[in-house]
């Protein structure tokens, strides 16, 4: 990355660093349990891999997609991987801010003091999130030496053990069956980057036109950052919107011409997520026995949330608006799937034009009109 004065917009070490150092320890476990924990998630992806293969027909039988490497990871693993993927994936956002920023009045000393900042605050949302992920397929990473990644660019699979373990706990489910339905979940992920050989670049080229409609000054990032942390605290100016209205870091940083950007990003996260959802239930009763006391319990935990903080950060950070991808997207998927069956919904894999559209995902009728009966 291009800087001023040697410094970076984001000091990536010290995120990672502030992230290990405010970060919670993960459950309770002995080195023997470690080790069987670990084991046994792997076993589980690679079962769930030939099952969510088997049961969403989106890879012909005998054929062998570009293989994706899966990684047990503990809380600090799973930062270092994610501030690597953040990192490739805002490059060229940063470098347009940057070269704004050099024609700024004092934007050297911005560049030196920001990026220790901007790297601080990365660590601690990294912190929240850091105990939350069960698993994660990471697409855009590049490879490294301790996080390897698939053949050309291909991603990796990461499952979170220690917050599986707490999540298990928590809930009070069979742990190995909560394990194995873990891993259908992000197996599905992966079996959708590597079943469909466009996705990714198509999802890559339209983060990139997002962070490439971007036009605002440093100072004015650094304003709207400064509204989101009031949010987050409850010291919005007076007259601002109750805290209902608390918009997201996403929402509070995007200019009019990525609305049109966002809402087909919207409309493909819901459908990636909707279809694991899909795909983890539809497998589950046949190899996960207590399949449905898990759904029951899982969905109670991610609607009520926890704390108030909790809350705050969970719409500062957009996560409620994921929560109803993953309720949208289902719904889709099913829909679809009962009038034309897998292989009429698989015809969403064909092409960009044949994902379906924000408004489409609330309304799959319309989807199967423009597709099957055009």
């Amino acid at each position: 990355m291009t800087s001023i004065g040697g410094a970076e917009m984001v000091d990536w070490n010290l995120a990672v660093a502030t992230a290990n150092r405010l970060m919670r320890p993960g459950p309770e476990v002995s080195r023997d349990e470690a080790r069987e924990i670990v084991a046994e998630l792997r076993r589980h992806a690679k079962a769930a891999e030939e099952h969510v293969r088997a049961y969403t027909r989106m890879i012909p039988e005998g054929h062998a997609p570009a293989d994706t490497p899966v990684l047990v990871v503990d809380r600090p693993g799973w930062v270092k991987a994610n501030v690597e993927g953040f990192r490739e994936l805002l490059k060229p956002l940063f470098e347009k801010v940057q070269e704004r920023r050099a024609d700024t009045p004092g934007g050297a000393v911005f560049g030196a003091v920001g990026g220790k900042v901007t790297g601080v605050e990365l660590g601690m949302l990294l912190t929240f999130m850091a105990s939350r992920v069960l698993g994660q397929y990471e697409t855009f990473a590049p490879a490294g030496r301790d996080l390897p990644a698939g053949e050309q660019g291909g991603g990796r699979l990461l499952l979170v053990a220690p917050n599986i373990v707490h999540v298990e706990r928590e809930l009070d489910v069979d742990p190995h069956d909560f394990r194995l339905w873990v891993t259908l979940h992000e197996e599905t992920h992966r079996t959708q980057f590597t079943g469909v050989p466009w996705l990714k670049d198509h999802l890559q080229g339209e983060i990139q036109s997002f962070l490439g409609e971007t036009d605002i000054d440093p100072t004015t990032m650094l304003e709207r950052l400064r509204e989101a942390a009031q949010s987050l605290t409850g010291n919005r100016p007076e007259g601002a919107d109750g805290e209902d209205g608390a918009p997201s870091l996403v929402e509070l940083v995007q200019t009019p011409g990525q609305r049109e950007v966002l809402a087909r990003l919207t409309a493909v996260m819901s459908l990636l997520e909707g279809h694991a959802d899909y795909v983890m239930d539809g497998v589950g009763p046949q190899v996960v026995p207590s399949v449905t006391e898990i759904r029951e319990k899982f969905q109670q935990r991610r609607a009520r949330g926890a704390s108030r903080l909790d809350q705050a950060l969970r719409r500062l950070l957009g996560l409620d608006a994921k929560l109803r991808q993953y309720r949208d997207g289902e719904r889709f998927v099913r829909a679809v799937v009962d009038e034309v069956g897998m292989e009429g919904f698989n015809r969403v894999w064909t092409s960009p034009n044949t994902l379906p559209t924000k408004s489409e995902i609330a309304k799959p009728s319309d989807w199967v009109a423009r597709i099957h009966r055009a």
